[in-house]
C-alpha cells in the first residue's frame, strides 16, 4: 500500500553567494529591478528559471512591449521611461525592434521585437550594470528569520542550494517567494478561474503583401473567422474570438494570439497546477495546428507559410497575487488614478482575457489614459525584506488584467530595484518613498 507523502531527510545545503539583493525572475520586472538595484551599487542577483532573460515575452512568445505608451492631454506619449528606455535602446541598435503599432481604432500602441534579440540585450544590459546571472534555477523554499527572509532556496543543476541576501524582489510572475515566506495571496479571479492563458506562435515564409492587404489592420482577422463560420459551419473550430494576427519587423513573419487554454471543467488552466500546466502545454499545441490549417486555407498570404516558432511555454496572464499595503483596483485604471506614492504609469487598458473572447476597459477620461502605480502595491503584509513586482503585486482581478502589460511591470521592477539597493535592515513598508521618488525621477523615470 502506498501513502499520500513522504518525508524527505533534512539536510545542509551549500550556499551559493551572499548579496545585497536577489532578484526572482527575469522579465520585464526582474531586468528593472536588478539593473535599478546594480546601477545603484547594490551587490545583485538575478535568480532565472530558464537559460536566458525576458520572460513571458520570450518564454512565453509574446513578441511586444505593451503599456509603455497613453494619451496625454489627448497625445499618445511614451509614459513608460528608464530602464525601460534602456532595453528597448540596445534592441533597436541590434536590429530588433519594429517601429510602433496601433490598435483598437489608435487607442493602445504596442512595441514588437525579434526574441532572439531581446535575449542578447537583456544579457548585455545585465552584465553591464553588474548583474550576477544564476540562469537553470528555480525558486523552491525560504528559510524565515522572524519577519525576514534569511535565505532562498533554489533547485539548480547542481543541486539544491541556499542564497543569503539583505533584500529579495519577487518577480517570479507567481509570487513564488512570496507564497513560501508566508505572504497572503489570492489566485485567479476567486472563483476557480482567471485569466485564460495563450500559446503563442510565429508564421513565416508569408506573402508579405498580400498579408498586409487582406489582414493588416487590427481587427480584420476576425473579420475573416466571423465569414468562415459563416460560409462552412463546423470546418474549424477557433479557440476564442479576438484573435491577433500581426506582422514583425519582416512582414514575412507574423505573430499569432489566437489561442485559449482551460481546463478540463472549462475554467482558465492553473498556470500553479502542475498537471493542468502539463495538459495545458499540449492543449496550446493542438490549437496551434487547427488553427495554422485555417490560415493557411483561408487568410490569403499564408497559403505557404510555415510555423517558425511556438512559444517554449503556454503563456501564463495570471496566478497569485499578493495582499499588500494597498491593491491596485479595475476602478483605478479606469479612472485614471493618482496616488501620493507614486512610482511610475500604467498605460494599458483592461484587458480581460474570459471564456472564447477578450473583454477590454478603457479609462473614461480619453485624453488621460493611463494611471500612476503606488509604491505600496509592491509591499506584502507579514515580510519586511520581500518586495513583489509585475503580474503577481498586490492588484484586484481586475486591476490586474491591465497593469500586468510590460510597461507596467517594467515600471514596478524599477521601484523595487531601487528601494532595494540601499533598504539596510529597514522594511519595505519604511521606505521614504519622497526619497525613492527622487531616486526614479533622477533615472530618467516618468511619475507625471
Amino acid at each position: 500500500m502506498t501513502t499520500a507523502v513522504l518525508r524527505e531527510p533534512a539536510r545542509d545545503l551549500p550556499v551559493f553567494g551572499e548579496f545585497d539583493v536577489v532578484v526572482v525572475g527575469g522579465g520585464p520586472a526582474g531586468i528593472a529591478a536588478s539593473v535599478s538595484a546594480a546601477r545603484r551599487g547594490a551587490r545583485t542577483l538575478l535568480v532565472e528559471r530558464y537559460g536566458f532573460l525576458g520572460g513571458m515575452g520570450t518564454a512565453g512568445g509574446v513578441t511586444n512591449f505593451a503599456g509603455l505608451y497613453g494619451k496625454r492631454d489627448g497625445e499618445m506619449t511614451l509614459l513608460v521611461r528608464g530602464v525601460a528606455d534602456d532595453l528597448l535602446g540596445r534592441i533597436d541598435a541590434l536590429g530588433g525592434l519594429n517601429q510602433p503599432q496601433d490598435g483598437m481604432q489608435g487607442r493602445i500602441r504596442v512595441r514588437s521585437y525579434d526574441t532572439s534579440v531581446y535575449k542578447c540585450a537583456a544579457d548585455g544590459l545585465l552584465l553591464d550594470a553588474g548583474v550576477s546571472l544564476l540562469f537553470h534555477a528555480w525558486a523552491a523554499s525560504v528559510v524565515m528569520d522572524g519577519g525576514r527572509i534569511a535565505a532562498l532556496v533554489v533547485e539548480t543543476k547542481s543541486g539544491r542550494q541556499a542564497i543569503r541576501a539583505n533584500a529579495f524582489i519577487d518577480c517570479s510572475g507567481d509570487a513564488d517567494v512570496a507564497a513560501f515566506a508566508g505572504v497572503p495571496f489570492e489566485v485567479g479571479d476567486g472563483h476557480g478561474s482567471g485569466l485564460f492563458p495563450s500559446t503563442m506562435f510565429r508564421v513565416g515564409h508569408v506573402d508579405a503583401e498580400r498579408a498586409l492587404a487582406a489582414v493588416g489592420e487590427f481587427k480584420a482577422i476576425n473579420a475573416l473567422m466571423s465569414a468562415s463560420r459563416e460560409r462552412s459551419p463546423g470546418a474549424y473550430r477557433f479557440p476564442r474570438d479576438g484573435a491577433i494576427l500581426r506582422p514583425q519587423i519582416d512582414p514575412r513573419e507574423w505573430r499569432a494570439n489566437v489561442t485559449q487554454i482551460a481546463n478540463a471543467s472549462g475554467r482558465a488552466m492553473s498556470g500553479v497546477d502542475a498537471r493542468e500546466l502539463s495538459d495545458g502545454e499540449v492543449e496550446g499545441r493542438r490549437q496551434i495546428a487547427e488553427y495554422f490549417r485555417f490560415l493557411k486555407a483561408e487568410v490569403p498570404g499564408f497559403e505557404q507559410s510555415a510555423i517558425v516558432e511556438i512559444a517554449p511555454q503556454v503563456g501564463i496572464r495570471e496566478t497569485r497575487r499578493i495582499e499588500g499595503l494597498y491593491a491596485l483596483s479595475g476602478e483605478d485604471i479606469l479612472a485614471s488614478a493618482r496616488f501620493d506614492d507614486v512610482i511610475g504609469i500604467n498605460a494599458w487598458p483592461m484587458e480581460m482575457h474570459a471564456a472564447g473572447k477578450i473583454e477590454w476597459a478603457f479609462p473614461r477620461d480619453e485624453a488621460r489614459t493611463y494611471n500612476q502605480l503606488p509604491w505600496r502595491m509592491l509591499v506584502p503584509r507579514g515580510v519586511d525584506n520581500l518586495a513583489v513586482a509585475g503580474r503577481c503585486a498586490s492588484m484586484s482581478h481586475e486591476g490586474q488584467s491591465a497593469a500586468r502589460a510590460s510597461g507596467g511591470c517594467f515600471v514596478m521592477g524599477q521601484a523595487a530595484g531601487t528601494a532595494a539597493a540601499s533598504l539596510g535592515s529597514a522594511s519595505f513598508a519604511a521606505v521614504d518613498v519622497a526619497a525613492l521618488q527622487a531616486k526614479l525621477r533622477a533615472d530618467g523615470a516618468d511619475l507625471e
